[in-house]
Parts: C-alpha cells; sequence; structure tokens
C-alpha cells in the first residue's frame, strides 16, 4: 500500500532528509586518495547523533554499518573497511538517517583525485539519469515514466542500469511501496499523486548489468568487474511537481 503524505510529515521527511545532504556533503570533502572508508562511516555516525538522529542502515535487517561505502565495481552495499582509497578511484556514498519518526536516505558517487574521463562521465550520466527520472515523478503521471526515463538516458549513453535493485517510497519505514525500478517502458504502472515520498536512485554499470553478491550477503559488485555509479534523491511528490528534499536548503 502507498501511504500518501500530509504537508507536516513530508516537512518532517526534508528535515530528516536535510541532516543526510548536509552529512554527505562533509563526507565528500574528506575524500582524497588516502582516506579509508571506515573513518568516513564512523564520522557520518558521530555526525547524524550529534543531530539527534540515528543512522537509519546501521542495525537494519543485519546491516552491520552506517554508511554504505561501495567503491569502484561495487554496485551497492558495500562494508566500510580500513583500505584506503586509491587516486583515480570513484566512490559511492549510500547514507541515511531516522529522526522524528522519519527517515531521509540519499547517495553520491565521488571522484577521489583525478580520475579518468570515462569514470567521470559515468558519474555525470548517472546523476544526470537520476533528475531525468525526477523530472517524471508527477501527479496523474506513471511510475513507469520515472524508470523509462532513467533507462533512456542511461543506454542512450552507452551505460546499463542495474535491474538487481530498486528506488522505494520512503517516510515513517526506510523502504515503503512502491518499489521503482531503474527501466521499463512508458506509461505502465501505478498513477502517481501527489503526496508520495519517493527515493528514486539510479544504479549505472559502465558495461553489463548483471550483478553478484559477495560472500558477506550484502555486498553488490558488477559481474564483468567493470566500474558502477550510484545517485539518489528523496523527493516528494506535489501538485505543482516533484520536490526534492535531499538537496541542501541554501535559502
Amino acid at each position: 500500500m502507498v501511504i500518501l503524505k500530509s504537508s507536516q510529515e513530508i516537512e518532517k521527511i526534508r528535515k530528516s532528509n536535510q541532516m543526510v545532504a548536509e552529512i554527505l556533503a562533509i563526507l565528500e570533502s574528506e575524500i582524497k586518495p588516502g582516506i579509508n572508508t571506515l573513518y568516513l562511516n564512523d564520522l557520518s555516525e558521530r555526525l547524524a547523533r550529534e543531530k539527534g538522529a540515528t543512522p537509519a542502515f546501521k542495525g537494519y535487517r543485519g546491516f552491520p554499518y552506517a554508511l554504505c561505502a561501495s567503491p569502484n565495481n561495487v554496485v551497492v552495499h558495500g562494508f566500510p573497511s580500513k583500505k584506503p582509497l586509491c587516486e583515480g578511484d570513484i566512490i559511492s556514498l549510500d547514507f541515511g538517517v531516522f529522526f522524528d519518526g522519519y527517515y531521509g536516505d540519499s547517495a553520491i558517487t565521488v571522484a577521489v583525485g583525478k580520475v579518468s574521463d570515462s569514470s567521470r562521465r559515468l558519474a555525470r550520466v548517472t546523476k544526470e539519469s537520476l533528475y531525468k527520472g525526477i523530472e517524471k515523478a508527477v501527479p496523474d503521471g506513471r511510475l513507469s515514466d520515472i524508470s523509462h526515463a532513467v533507462q533512456l538516458h542511461v543506454e542512450a549513453a552507452g551505460f546499463s542500469v542495474v535491474r538487481k535493485f530498486v528506488g522505494h517510497g520512503i517516510g515513517s519505514k526506510l523502504h515503503e511501496e512502491p518499489q521503482i525500478p531503474n527501466f521499463g517502458e512508458p506509461n505502465t504502472g501505478l498513477r502517481l499523486k501527489a503526496g508520495m515520498t519517493l527515493a528514486i536512485e539510479p544504479m549505472v554499470n559502465e558495461k553489463g548489468y548483471d550483478i553478484e553478491i559477495l560472500e558477506d550477503g550484502w555486498t553488490a559488485v558488477t559481474k564483468d568487474g567493470c566500474l558502477s555509479a550510484h545517485f539518489e534523491h528523496t523527493i516528494a511528490i506535489t501538485k505543482d511537481g516533484p520536490v526534492i528534499l535531499s538537496e541542501i536548503d541554501r535559502g
């Protein structure tokens, strides 16, 4: 069941997402060759707790960390580690919080030092595809319009969208209905309505879309060993269209 949110609930979800956006911005500023992702994990948890929030992922279905840190060919759900990041790596950071009864959730992919043009292009196209999907999150549209817009942009650039994982509704639970694939035909599926809050999150692979899960039961990697990128925003659908809740409010 899809839960429509009141304006008061959307404001609470926005506050949680503002915290996530601020923390991800700090983590991004810390990234450089030699830094390790366990440090970033500990920093993210400390910053969340200083804001009075709880890290959303830690303990969720047994996930042991506050931050999903996914370098290079890791698609999602990477475990933070003491292994230092190297010049030329890319790293996807997925983070969420729970505050005042509601969740925030967002992800970014960041270059470590100077990266190749192809790596930078993969990250750019993935981020662009997120915004293409968000543009379709309008009242009376269809859920698959979001999915199709992501897929169209990604595949036009020669990359592939991951089929195994999807975006999701979000609110008083981290994962709510509906599921939001990043591929599909347009004009099918659920009718979109004002009051929906969605976490849209393209995961894009450099080559093939097949993935596999490592022995830890969480870490998803590209089957062909090629790079992957991931961006995510939490949005609200309003009568006037989509509003991004997980971009830092500069006003």
